[in-house]
């Protein structure tokens, strides 16, 4: 192959390469910010629309680049160096500034100006070599083949066995190599100090990547108040653990979960109100809860002969159900052999079910996205009730009527506009209920059935530590400040709920 025809077919080579990273440091910038800012799709919105502007702005800034392959190396060296450490930057610095905004999209935009130079500066640069078969459509399909390879990559490879912080380093260092390779490919117009330069960075992007662990440990200590004993990224999510002496909590991409310490307050108000007034509770449904504690509530009940629980993330169920420490957390009920555990969409298993169930209790995310804002939609609830038997009850958490009071009225009223298969043009009869739990404030469940419930007191189990006939009542009585407003109900046209719920919380958190 002669000297011309290997500079050919790197530069094509090459844009693949950096077609790969250039999307993973856009997808990393998006999680980290639906991580730490909330609202994964608006987050992923912002970042898609200022990283492609940016992209359009390197684009246009190429032309001033006088050196076509100079300029192309120090955008790679650059990229390595802002691309590489973009993740470890915006966890440091929101773990120990408590501000991640102001450095995710200064090194985005930094990011897609710089990726948006690469392809015209290669095109130039094959032009200027005088490749014989050169076409820039070949170029741009090249590009386009590294953005699918990365888009894919990410969820299945990258955040499973690298996670965040590593994989940020990785693709930097992917940028650093293709620098390296191009200046020694390029070596008439390189410049000692492109290669001083480019050493250095490597070195550095190498040594943070064999400390990674110990960058994230570090990282983790500042974010969490309590030891982290168990931290792993999974295709859904991050899972954080933590620990001090024999309190443990449990945090999903950052956001509490439960805490050891209050938790029963949450799931006995969760479980025991539906489960002591439903006249049968043979079988079961939980979408959500795959720490296991719902379930743990559930079987506390006499003749419960079946429950399904139905979790997105097989690796949250697996560590609950598997690992000994966490499942005594739950007392085992994962291994009970009454209980069903399926690793699906919530939306997806209810469309394609037909079993009827006795009790439907959703312990889901709250609705700060879209994506889950459906499973709070009229139109889910009314899938739920073509599973729900005639006499069943369901209920759902809906958040806190104190932070998100008209979040968590939006929900109750969607659940009553709701169709009633028992009573044509009606809706369903609900219960709005609430629950101080010091993990999360006040909190609000609502109970729903096809008739109104009868007035008397759940039969509850012994043992419990915080439901008891008073505190049943008191959890109906609700405040001036928490009291029913009127608001839209939720439907996935609309989706009234997400806005209502980032307002409400941005009102006290902001």
């Amino acid at each position: 192959m002669t000297h011309a025809r290997l500079r050919e077919t790197w530069l094509l080579a090459a844009t693949f390469l950096i077609a790969v990273a250039g999307l993973i440091y856009e997808l990393i910038a998006a999680t980290v910010s639906s991580y730490l800012l909330g609202d994964s799709v608006r987050q992923f919105s912002i970042v898609i629309g200022v990283f492609l502007f940016s992209m359009g702005i390197g684009a246009w800034a190429s032309r001033f680049v006088g050196e076509a392959m100079r300029g192309f190396s120090w955008a790679q060296i650059s990229l390595g160096i802002i691309g590489g450490f973009m993740a470890p930057a915006l966890f440091f610095s929101y773990a120990w500034l408590g501000d991640v905004a102001v450095p995710l999209y200064g090194m985005l935009v930094a990011v897609g100006v710089l990726s948006g130079m690469e392809i015209p500066l290669i095109a130039r640069v094959l032009k200027s070599i005088g490749a014989p078969d050169f076409r820039f459509e070949n170029v741009l399909t090249v590009d386009y083949v590294g953005a699918l390879v990365a888009s894919l990559a990410f969820p299945l490879l990258v955040i499973p066995h690298l996670g965040l912080m590593s994989a940020s380093l990785v693709f930097g260092a992917l940028n650093l190599v293709v620098a390296g390779l191009s200046l020694f490919l390029f070596r008439d117009v390189a410049t000692r100090l492109q290669w001083v330069v480019w050493a250095v960075a490597l070195l550095a992007t190498l040594t943070a990547l064999l400390q990674s662990e110990r960058m994230v440990s570090v990282t983790e200590a500042q974010l969490f108040e309590d030891d982290v004993v168990l931290s792993e990224a999974t295709p859904y999510q991050q899972i954080t653990v933590t620990r001090f002496r024999d309190r443990v909590r449990l945090f999903l991409d950052y956001s509490i979960q439960f805490d050891t310490k209050d938790e029963h307050r949450y799931h006995e108000m969760l479980v025991h109100p539906a489960m002591g007034l439903a006249p049968r509770v043979a079988s079961v449904l939980i979408l959500g809860g795959g720490d296991g504690m719902a379930v743990r509530e559930v079987l506390k009940h006499d003749g419960v002969d079946r429950v399904t629980l139905v979790d997105l993330d097989p690796r949250v169920t697996e560590l609950f159900r598997d690992q000994a420490d966490l499942a005594a957390l739950n007392s085992g009920a994962l291994r009970d052999p009454r209980v069903r555990i399926i690793n699906q969409d919530a939306w997806r298993f209810i469309e394609e079910s037909e079993e009827t169930f006795d009790v439907i209790l959703l312990d889901l995310p709250d609705p700060k996205n879209i994506a889950l804002s459906k499973l709070y939609s009229r139109e889910f609830y009314g899938l739920l009730v073509q599973r729900l038997s005639a006499t069943g009850l369901m209920v759902t958490q809906a958040g806190s009527p104190l932070f998100a009071r008209n979040a968590y009225w939006s929900v109750a009223q969607t659940i009553e506009a709701t169709g009633n298969p028992y009573a044509p043009g009606g809706g369903l009869s609900i219960t709005p209920y609430h629950v101080h739990v010091p993990s999360f404030g006040e909190w609000g469940f609502v109970m729903a059935g096809f008739s109104p419930l009868a007035a008397r007191m759940p039969d509850l189990p012994d043992g419990l530590l915080y439901l008891s006939s008073e505190t049943w009542r008191s959890a109906q009585v609700f405040g001036r400040d928490t009291g029913q407003v009127d608001v839209e109900i939720n439907n996935i046209q609309s989706h009234a709920l997400v806005t209502y719920y980032l307002e409400g919380w941005d009102a006290w958190f902001q």
